[in-house]
């Protein structure tokens, strides 16, 4: 609990031109991501089912799945980046943005693998258990990215820093 009172807080401001505008831009970020999800299980589960077993295509389809997700949800982000700013957040250069671009892109790759390579388990397990091991190993395939250095690798602007590490 904090020990100011409300009086002393700032005010936000908001209008209701940007209520609407946020409202779009939430629709339009949820809407891409559902329809990346199944885009990329339309187009890349036949080409990758032939390399995992019967048992393990339902693994497949969750690393589609991840794939499409990711991309459909950080292209308009991105994009309302480039032409959203502030202060505390500046617009995205074109270099920049095409350099987070290419790094969701290799992430959502990655994603893509881990669902074939959860596949293979696929032949000792039954498709159920396949399922479930898949959607925990692309679940939390995040984790080690998250924990890379990333300005040891000279990708500090890609993935920001929180606002309290600041």
């Amino acid at each position: 609990m904090s020990a100011e009172s409300r009086a002393e807080r700032p005010k936000a401001r908001r209008s209701a031109a940007g209520n609407v505008l946020f409202a779009l831009a939430a629709i339009v970020v949820l809407a891409t991501t559902l329809l990346g999800a199944f885009a990329a299980v339309a187009l890349l589960l036949s080409p990758l089912s032939a390399l995992a077993p019967d048992d393990g295509e339902t693994a497949v389809v969750v690393g589609c799945i991840g794939l499409g997700a990711i991309v459909g949800l950080m292209v308009p982000v991105v994009l309302f980046g480039m032409v959203k700013g502030d202060a505390d957040s500046p617009r995205l250069g074109p270099g920049e943005a095409l350099r987070k671009l290419l790094a969701v892109l290799v992430f959502a790759v990655f994603l893509a693998v881990v669902g074939v390579v959860a596949a293979q388990v696929g032949w000792i397990l039954p498709k159920d258990i396949t399922a479930v091991v898949a959607v925990f190993a692309v679940g939390f395939s995040w984790v080690p990215a998250a924990l890379m250095p990333w300005e040891k690798l000279g990708l500090a602007g890609v993935f920001p820093r929180s606002r309290k590490a600041k």
